[in-house]
């Protein structure tokens, strides 16, 4: 159980909410499979497979949204509405209309659904209920805003919001490159993307490159911004940063991972729960320091 990217939010540290009523309240909306005329489906499945939502190691939680979606292309259902449209048009002497082009077409999905493929896939999203932490292993904020719709839906309160930083991670990052000096216990690695702010947006991507010298500088110096930098924390956990505090190809590294093999679980579930105590342990770790080398937390007022 490792997490690829990380949608990070904030919750009130500590959360009130226990698992006990974070497991009732994710039951109103289980996962139902599609019906024959539902196009897609969303509730919460069990992440490890038993009857629980919640699964809880110690105060970390893990949740899991499901989705079913009906694999229904667009130019399938069009083609043929065309070719009813045809026939009725032959039939009644004239072409059909707008209206009757949509209702058709509609017509046309209903009938086509019961018969179209599914595709199902699973959104974890990891709860430090004592720290404060909301992350979702998700790549990109669309998917991440699916979970988070469904757990509004589901919760009586969701006290949600984003991590926001003294300092832009565009700005620390320019100033990391600029100085090739990292925040104490992180370390730059050889990716790194650069775009201009002007309205061509030009941009420099750099993949397994040395990004100390002068020629990332003098990019810099020109007005392109870093929007991703790889990073590594501790010697233990390799990511790249965003512009828009993204974790993207989350890593952890042998060291990591061999306490997972000297751990000797005996069966599955305790391999898992072992690589989750060890991501959340890491993680736990990685992001109150990477707050902290973007300035700390952005003060709220009141």
């Amino acid at each position: 159980m490792f997490f690829r990217n990380l949608m990070i939010y904030r919750l009130p540290a500590p959360w009130h909410v226990t698992a006990e009523q974070l497991e009732e309240q994710l039951s109103r909306k289980r996962f139902v499979a599609c019906g024959s005329q539902d196009a897609e489906t969303r509730g919460w499945v069990s992440p490890t497979g038993d009857e629980f939502l919640v699964h809880r190691v110690g105060e970390q939680w893990l949740i899991a949204l499901g989705t079913e979606q009906k694999l229904l292309p667009s130019a399938v259902v069009a083609q043929e509405a065309e070719k009813r449209a045809e026939e009725i048009a032959e039939r009644q002497g004239y072409k059909l209309g707008r209206k009757q082009m949509k209702d058709l077409r509609e017509q046309v999905m209903q009938e086509l659904l019961p018969r179209a493929f599914t595709r199902q896939r699973r959104v974890f999203a990891w709860i430090d209920s004592v720290g404060g932490w909301l992350a979702i292993d998700a790549p990109s904020q669309v998917r991440a805003e699916d979970l988070l719709e469904v757990l509004r839906q589901s919760l009586d309160e969701l006290p949600l919001s984003l991590v926001r930083t003294e300092r832009s991670p565009t700005s620390a990052m320019a100033d990391w490159l600029a100085d090739n000096e990292a925040p104490e216990g992180f370390t730059i690695d050889q990716d790194c993307e650069l775009r201009s702010v002007s309205e061509d947006k030009a941009a420099v991507r750099y993949v397994r490159h040395a990004l100390e010298g002068d020629e990332v500088r003098g990019h810099i110096g020109a007005g392109k911004l870093p929007t991703r930098l790889a990073l590594t924390f501790d010697d233990r956990v390799s990511f790249v940063l965003t512009e828009k505090l993204e974790i993207k190809r989350l890593d952890f590294l042998e060291v990591v991972k061999d306490k997972l093999d000297e751990h000797g679980a005996e069966d599955a579930r305790a391999l898992f729960d072992a690589g989750f105590a060890l991501m959340t342990g890491e993680l736990g770790r990685l992001l109150p320091e990477l707050v902290s080398a973007l300035g700390g937390e952005l003060a709220t007022a009141g």
